[in-house]
């Protein structure tokens, strides 16, 4: 499991512990988390450390200055050692008993007759707990990504995802290519499978986007990712 965080000194303690308890404890076998400290300034790493008791393996990876969500997550993903990634963000706004659902519909996804190809399991925030200004902008952004890449999804932006550690490395890596995910993994013949998560207001810290901080670099990654898919993927 991976988890970027930037300044979520107050979130990433108590998230370690509800994932814990969704995937079985400490004492439970066969998974790690890795968070990536992105260049926090309020000790969400030393929090982490502090918390990492409740589960059974903790990596805690520092950036020394902020590189993003993108780069968190792709040297998360370098850092874990499983064959499967679970990714979810490290405000708390994500409900980590959802994971058991993505595994659950990963297992269903490998049924005999299913279409081969890279998974993505990709989390869907219907009951989105966010600002009216967030939630209008994200659905008129993922009508519009929709519409110029097809790639079928109703929620890019959930943080929780499930994908195979390989095909997620064999990706083409930029900045902001998290909000591309279903898109990238359809241009290398994958699938992907939304699943309905839960999702949960801030109560602690401070949003690091806004509108306008994520509008204009998602208009130019789209149209950055628009021609990627055209060029197919061996380009």
């Amino acid at each position: 499991m991976v988890i970027p965080a930037h300044n979520e000194a107050e979130n990433v303690g108590p998230l370690l512990r509800e994932i814990a308890a969704a995937l079985g404890g400490a004492k439970a076998p066969g998974y790690e988390v890795v968070v990536v400290d992105d260049g926090s300034s309020d000790g969400t790493g030393a929090a982490a450390e502090a918390a990492g008791g409740a589960v059974p393996r903790l990596v805690v990876v520092r950036h020394p200055r902020p590189q993003g969500q993108s780069f968190a997550t792709l040297t998360g993903v370098r850092s874990a050692q499983g064959e499967w990634i679970a990714t979810l963000d490290g405000d708390g706004q994500n409900d980590p008993a959802d994971i058991p659902k993505l595994l659950a519909m990963r297992e269903a996804s490998r049924a005999p007759g299913a279409t081969t190809g890279p998974l993505l399991l990709a989390g869907y925030r219907k009951g989105r707990r966010d600002t009216w200004l967030k939630r209008v902008s994200s659905r008129v952004a993922n009508g519009v990504r929709g519409r110029l890449l097809g790639d079928s999804t109703p929620d890019t932006g959930c943080g929780l995802k499930l994908f195979e550690r390989e095909a997620f490395l064999a990706l083409p890596h930029f900045d902001h290519m998290h909000r591309f995910l279903p898109a990238l993994f359809l241009r290398a013949g994958g699938r992907v499978v939304s699943v309905e998560v839960g999702h949960r207001p801030r109560t602690r810290g401070t949003s690091h986007y806004g509108l306008f901080n994520r509008l204009w670099v998602g208009i130019v990654d789209m149209f950055g990712v628009l021609w990627l898919m055209h060029r197919g993927p061996r380009c």
